[in-house]
């Protein structure tokens, strides 16, 4: 291992900011921007070495492999953690403009909706695995709240309640029963659990995240996102009797007052739902 990316493997066993997730997600980040710089010809560099210089040769070489613009902040932001740990922020513009990345756009201007391919999802050896994605199509769970469903816990009468703790921001939510599909699919996870989530008794949230990424990605599946998408849109029909502006239904300015009423309840049911404090966030699921 290079000396840069031990140190900062290190600086973040030491440093556990946020969810596992979010500790897992930062990990990989700084390893591959360490192997990045190696390429790049910096070579034998600290962690406390970072310059503007560096900062600036990495955007460019994601901007070269046409990274996305979420995936872009998401790096960045991984960065300025790296130079808050080293007391080094002043080498890090505070806005992401500076380095020429637009502001993400809240509104869908096309519909990201994934239908879960069912052939593929066999390919997937891990049955917790494959169960966990199953979760998130169905009920439009992220992939860490998939990954530590607790069956025990989370299934009631007529809605699956979820964790703070396996929740983005920490904030626990329910999620409605709404069909049969669904409960068959608990009673599957129920007994697959056995008690616990849906992790092997011999695997921490971390491996099975690792293990999840693998499999699905050898599997084909990816952009997994989609699911959350087709969910909402989903749910946005069963509210309001239309399909969703994303999808084709029509925009909000052409509702009259008691569909546009219907329309705003359904948003707040949705964010609610997925685990979003603004209504606004709606939009990037369901357009406008």
């Amino acid at each position: 291992m290079k000396n840069l990316n031990h140190q900062l493997m290190k600086l973040c066993r030491q440093n556990r900011d946020g969810s596992y997730s979010t500790q897992a997600t930062r990990s990989r980040i700084l390893d591959l921007s360490a192997n990045q710089l190696h390429a790049l010809g910096y070579r034998h560099m600290q962690a406390t070495s970072l310059k503007p210089k560096h900062v600036e040769a990495l955007v460019a070489r994601w901007r070269e492999q046409c990274v996305s613009t979420g995936t872009l902040k998401n790096r960045l932001s991984a960065l300025r953690w790296w130079t808050q740990k080293v007391n080094k922020e002043s080498i890090m513009a505070r806005d992401n403009r500076a380095y020429g990345i637009e502001s993400r756009t809240y509104v869908a201007e096309q519909s990201k909706a994934q239908v879960l391919d069912q052939e593929k999802l066999t390919k997937i050896e891990d049955a917790h695995v494959r169960m966990s994605v199953r979760l998130q199509a169905a009920f439009g769970l992220r992939r860490e709240e998939a990954i530590k469903f607790q069956p025990a816990f989370a299934v009631q009468d007529d809605h699956v309640k979820l964790k703070s703790s396996w929740t983005k921001g920490g904030r626990a939510r329910a999620v409605p029963i709404t069909n049969d599909d669904q409960r068959r699919l608990l009673e599957e996870v129920r007994a697959l659990a056995r008690g616990g989530a849906l992790i092997p008794p011999h695997l921490n949230y971390v491996q099975q995240l690792h293990r999840y990424e693998k499999q699905t990605a050898k599997a084909g599946l990816s952009r997994l996102h989609g699911l959350r998408h087709a969910y909402a849109q989903r749910r946005y029909k069963q509210l309001t009797g239309r399909v969703c502006p994303a999808a084709g239904g029509p925009p909000s300015k052409q509702l009259n007052p008691e569909q546009r009423a219907l329309d705003e309840q359904a948003r707040l049911t949705i964010s609610d739902e997925l685990g979003h404090a603004r209504e606004s966030i709606s939009a990037a699921y369901l357009g406008r």
